[in-house]
């Protein structure tokens, strides 16, 4: 689905979706913060040709083509529903067993906050119990390892995960210091995890997701040892994914506003130059650049399917 522009309206919006609509073109429309409307539409393959008729449509709203476009959509819906019902009666929906979204949480979304908080709970951060430590945290985390002097005795061979378990590359984002470093990242994880799986699927934040946390803690590992964790790197990376993609690929309808990507980026300064300390500035930068470098080769992709 693709954004292919907006009126300032929802009377006009809602008539050109209709007169979209008449002419086999799905479509959605949606209000923006600015007031305006969005109008998306679903299959790639007429976004040239919907634009088109956008333009056409701004020129001259008031056509009287459109309002009978209307009706012909209004009677067009009213013989979908019936076919709908008819199909209901025969299929049973497994939409019913398996809703697109939890109270508007994308559904993987839903699960990494799930999986953290219960972590969370279970685990150091919670009860600051050492045992629980040694049950909870170690497993999940990049490589087992021992406190010597206060700080973690590094390991750099990731033996667990030479002998097969490769899971510890990704883990280590469960693992979360305390309600506040819990409750931060969960905060940005639901609002862009689930903007990637809305604007565009399940399977690309999974891709993301999977690729950012273990690029991210390996390096994160490599620099400063194996006594981290956090969803923080993640969040970076879908930060500079959604900003990077929506600025050179609006029609995406991945946005971040000017002042979200200012407070993201002088958190991560103050945490490099540690005015903030005890923060996994490797995994951040990593997961940062990641999602940028993502953002921008996937948006230049786009524009080329697009002119293609």
């Amino acid at each position: 689905m693709r954004m292919i522009g907006h009126l300032e309206n929802e009377s006009r919006a809602r008539t050109f979706s209709d007169y979209l609509y008449a002419q086999g073109v799905d479509n959605e429309i949606e209000p923006d913060r600015s007031g305006a409307w969005l109008l998306w539409v679903r299959d790639e393959e007429q976004i040239g040709g919907a634009t088109a008729l956008l333009d056409r449509f701004r020129e001259n709203p008031t056509d009287p083509k459109y309002e009978r476009a209307r009706n012909a959509a209004n009677e067009k819906r009213a013989l979908e529903a019936k076919q709908d019902e008819v199909a209901r009666k025969r299929f049973f929906d497994r939409r019913k067993l398996f809703p697109a979204t939890i109270y508007g949480v994308g559904l993987l979304t839903a699960a990494l906050v799930a999986i953290s908080v219960a972590v969370g709970i279970f685990s150091k951060g919670a009860f600051k119990e050492h045992d629980l430590e040694q049950r909870v945290v170690q497993p999940l985390s990049i490589t087992e390892y021992e406190h010597d002097d206060g700080s973690a005795k590094r390991q750099s061979d990731l033996s667990e995960i030479r002998h097969g378990e490769i899971w510890r590359l990704i883990t280590p984002i469960f693992i979360h210091f305390g309600p506040l470093h819990l409750l931060f990242n969960m905060l940005w994880l639901l609002d862009l995890g689930t903007m990637v799986e809305r604007r565009q699927s399940a399977r690309v934040l999974a891709a993301l997701v999977l690729f950012i946390a273990a690029t991210s803690n390996l390096a994160q590992h490599l620099m400063n040892g194996p006594s981290f964790g956090g969803m923080s790197g993640v969040v970076y990376g879908l930060i500079g994914y959604i900003w990077i993609r929506g600025k050179f690929d609006p029609l995406s309808g991945l946005f971040l506003h000017r002042t979200t990507v200012t407070m993201a980026l002088v958190w991560f300064f103050l945490c490099l130059v540690e005015v903030i300390p005890h923060v996994a500035n490797t995994a951040h930068a990593t997961g940062l650049g990641i999602g940028v470098a993502w953002g921008y080769i996937s948006a230049m992709a786009a524009k080329r399917n697009l002119r293609g």
